[in-house]
C-alpha cells in the first residue's frame, strides 16, 4: 500500500487515535511526508516525459506507430504531472493553515500562561495600599526637593549688619586715606640762591611737577574708592 493511500485511509500511530485525532505536529509531518512524495513523483514523471519524446524524435516517420505511442505516453505523464501540481497546491495551501493555525494556539495559551501570572501577582496587592504608598513616596520627594534648594541656597552671612552704617565707616576710611595722601605730600624748600631774571618758566615746570604728582595721588585714590564699593557690593 502506498503512502498516499495510507494517509487517506486513515493511517496513523496508536497513539493519535487514542487521542481522537492527531495532533498539529504529526499532521504537518504527515503533509510534509506527502509533499516530498510528490516532488519525487514530479521529478520522475518529467523524466519520462523526456524519454518518450527523445524516443517520438528517434522514430519519427520511420516508424510512426512506436513515435506515436511514445507521443501518448508523454500525454499520459503530462496529464499526471498537472494533476500532482495542483495536489502540491492544495496540500501546500493546507499545511500553511495549518501551521498558521497551530502557531496562533501556541500564542494564544502562551498569552493565557502570562494572563494567569499577572493575576497572581496582583492577588497580592491592595489598590488602597499602593495609593497610600504612592503618596508618601510624593511626600518625600517633595520634602527632600525643599532640603535640596534649602542647601543651595547661598547661606545670608552678613545680614544682621546695617548697610548705611557699613557705608558711613567706608567714607570715614576713605577719608582718612585722603587726609594721610595730602600729608605725604611735600613741597619744595624755598632756594636759597637768588632767583633768576627770568623765573617764570621755572615756577612752570615747578607747577606742573605738582600737579602729576596730584593727578597721580587723586588717580589712585579713585581705583581704591572703586575697589571698597565693590567689596561693598559684594559683601551686600
Amino acid at each position: 500500500m502506498s503512502k498516499i493511500s495510507k494517509f487517506f485511509k486513515g493511517g496513523g500511530s496508536a497513539s493519535s487515535k487514542g487521542r481522537g485525532g492527531p495532533s498539529p505536529q504529526e499532521a504537518l509531518a504527515r503533509l510534509r511526508e506527502t509533499e516530498e512524495m510528490l516532488s519525487k513523483k514530479q521529478e520522475y514523471l518529467e523524466t519520462r516525459i523526456e524519454r518518450e519524446l527523445a524516443i517520438a524524435r528517434q522514430h519519427g516517420t520511420k516508424n510512426k506507430r512506436a513515435a506515436l505511442q511514445a507521443l501518448k505516453r508523454k500525454k499520459r505523464y503530462e496529464k499526471q504531472l498537472s494533476q500532482i501540481d495542483g495536489t502540491l497546491s492544495t496540500i501546500e495551501f493546507q499545511r500553511e493553515a495549518l501551521e498558521n493555525s497551530h502557531t496562533n494556539t501556541e500564542v494564544l495559551k502562551n498569552m493565557g500562561y502570562a494572563a494567569q501570572a499577572m493575576k497572581k501577582v496582583h492577588e497580592n496587592m491592595d489598590l488602597n495600599k499602593i495609593d497610600d504608598l504612592m503618596q508618601d513616596i510624593t511626600e518625600q520627594q517633595d520634602v527632600a526637593q525643599e532640603i535640596s534648594d534649602a542647601i543651595s541656597n547661598r547661606a545670608a552671612f552678613g545680614d544682621e549688619f546695617d548697610e548705611d552704617e557699613l557705608m558711613a565707616e567706608l567714607e570715614e576710611l576713605e577719608q582718612e586715606e585722603l587726609n594721610k595722601g595730602m600729608r605725604d605730600v611735600r613741597l619744595p624748600s624755598v632756594p636759597s640762591t637768588s632767583l633768576p631774571s627770568r623765573p617764570g618758566k621755572l615756577l612752570a615746570c615747578h607747577f606742573m611737577f605738582l600737579m602729576i604728582k596730584a593727578c597721580s595721588s587723586t588717580r589712585k585714590r579713585a581705583e581704591d574708592e572703586d575697589e571698597m564699593k565693590r567689596l561693598a557690593a559684594w559683601a551686600s
